[in-house]
């Protein structure tokens, strides 16, 4: 059996007894069977000694459940590490931060507690995934949407903590920005709740985010501080209508006054739903949810796409010209009545004209919901607020250094929300991709998925080869230093790259890394919980190894 570090065999043993006495013997998970299940299918540690393997699992089925767990942790110095489904691919699945944890499975604690139609807001535990709270909403007949990222099968809970997003209007398409009001397992195991939730009885817990004194929710967030075992979201109306637009513009450099013009509309919410950025000279959105495998290159523009030196955008737009092609699109998602989608787009066609050559599509304004043949089609529902898998449906798999790619790692700096920082960033991605060879489109495209910033998210293939995915794993900390000498800070990573990121968060001798740690140290002093975690830990056990 794995034995957490610095446990005693007999304390592990003891610790066990006492886990099972709490949630029950079929809630203690320990065969090397069931603990595969804990493993990160998309680790690139996988199969090396550093991969953190977990040393057993329970799951318990309440918030009191949980203090107890936590109370018997910090008796045996047990290393625990909570997860709501364990969905999280791409930035570490169900698998702990450090090898030996424990992992604290909340999947049966899967109720909606609260749903409030009239307010907007739902209250949920660790267990409830989007697929499950969108059919509690049909269900219930419910005008309410949800916000769900791609895939829908993680949890509301899991994936604010972590910092996901989804596809539909802002501000609840951050997914964390849309909570309100949280209960929380502090590590001593002592139940806390935030905001107006601090208040016996409360009426506004989901209605007012501040509370009384200073707004703690954040700490939550990227963090191990305590075990999340509710929540509040704010939830959408229903929409009336939807509609989609597109617009194109023919120059490369159009994209320095295209993304000022859409930035000035999203600060003033004119422009409120998601807006995807892509080039047809490559045949792909910028969405990577919405490819659909190899994508239709004209062939004198491939030549130019696949010339090892790198694309050059002049020759690039001259082709585009010559195939008759723009050289970015822009499709935006709009909601509301009818009226307020076609003023929107009005509002759109008049500011983006100040670009010469600039064209204009409104797609049928549509009444909601659509008919359910009509969802079916779709690739991907996310912009109707329906969860679905089919993100999983990107095409065929394929090889790097001729191993088959089982999964990907992101790497996701936040940059300027300028076209000349896109150009900048895709000109220094495309040449690292192309001097690794790595798969994937030629061009890759920012996301607006912030409002006031772009995302880059690019995948890399992780394999079942130690010896390719140590090179990937080498490839990441070169994109990590060279975004960072530019100050693009990823937002989100996978736990074999925690302390890495960290140390660029470094101003001021890692005066951010230290404020935390003198926060773990007060709240965790045992260093149990999710031990690791965004490179947060408890001093004396860094002391300790």
């Amino acid at each position: 059996m794995n034995v957490p570090p610095h446990v005693s065999p007999a304390d592990f043993a003891a610790a066990l007894r006492a886990f099972a006495e709490v949630v029950g013997a079929d809630w203690l998970f320990t065969s090397d069977e069931d603990l595969e299940l804990y493993r990160d299918s998309y680790s690139v540690l996988w199969g090396e000694a550093d991969e953190p393997r977990a040393a057993a699992a329970v799951a318990p089925a309440s918030a009191e459940e949980v203090a107890a767990l936590v109370r018997i942790a910090n008796r045996y110095r047990i290393p625990v590490y909570p997860i709501s489904t364990g969905k999280n691919l791409g930035y570490g699945g169900a698998a702990p931060a450090v090898a030996g944890s424990v992992v604290l499975d909340l999947k049966r604690m899967n109720r909606v507690i609260e749903i409030d139609e009239r307010n907007g807001y739902v209250v949920v535990e660790p267990g409830v995934s989007y697929f499950d709270l969108y059919n509690y909403i049909q269900e219930k007949g419910l005008k309410l949407w949800i916000d769900c990222p791609s895939p829908g099968w993680g949890s509301l809970i899991g994936n604010a903590l972590d910092g996901g997003v989804g596809v539909t209007l802002a501000p609840y398409r951050n997914h964390f920005d849309a909570q309100c009001g949280m209960e929380v397992v502090l590590p001593d195991g002592r139940v806390l709740r935030t905001g107006m939730g601090a208040m016996p009885g409360a009426k506004t817990w989901q209605q007012f985010r501040p509370g009384f004194g200073p707004r703690i929710d954040g700490l939550f967030k990227q963090s191990n501080f305590g075990v999340v075992t509710k929540m509040g979201f704010w939830l959408m109306p229903q929409p009336e209508s939807h509609a989609t637009g597109v617009l194109t513009v023919p120059r490369f450099h159009d994209i320095i006054p295209l993304v000022d013009i859409i930035g000035r509309l999203e600060q003033g919410k004119i422009v409120q739903g998601l807006w995807t950025l892509s080039s047809p000279t490559t045949g792909t959105r910028g969405d990577a949810a919405h490819f659909g495998g190899p994508p239709a290159i004209d062939p004198a523009i491939r030549v130019i796409l696949e010339d090892p030196a790198g694309a050059d955008m002049t020759k690039l737009e001259a082709a585009a010209q010559a195939a008759g092609l723009p050289f970015w699109s822009c499709e935006f998602q709009l909601y509301g009545p009818a009226r307020f989608i076609e003023a929107q787009w009005e509002c759109i066609r008049e500011a983006v004209s100040a670009i010469p050559g600039a064209q204009f599509t409104l797609n049928p304004v549509r009444a909601l919901p659509l008919p359910a043949e009509d969802v079916a089609r779709m690739f991907d529902p996310g912009p109707l607020g329906i969860p679905s898998l089919r993100t999983f449906s990107l095409g065929p798999m394929y090889t790097y250094e001729d191993q088959e790619v089982v999964g990907h790692i992101f790497f996701s700096p936040v940059i300027p929300r300028t076209g000349e920082a896109a150009i900048e960033a895709m000109d220094v991605f495309a040449r690292i991709g192309r001097k690794y060879k790595l798969p994937g489109p030629p061009l890759q495209f920012p996301s607006a998925i912030f409002e006031r910033a772009f995302l880059f998210a690019m995948g890399l293939p992780v394999t079942r080869s130690p010896e390719v995915n140590a090179k990937v794993r080498a490839i990441f900390r070169e994109l990590v230093a060279v975004a960072a000498e530019r100050g693009w800070g990823e937002y989100r990573t996978a736990p074999a790259f925690y302390d890495l990121i960290m140390g660029t968060y470094s101003y001021n001798d890692h005066a951010l890394r230290d404020f935390l740690e003198t926060i773990k140290d007060a709240v965790d002093p045992n260093g149990i919980m999710s031990v690791g975690r965004y490179a947060i830990r408890a001093r004396a056990a860094k002391a300790a190894g």
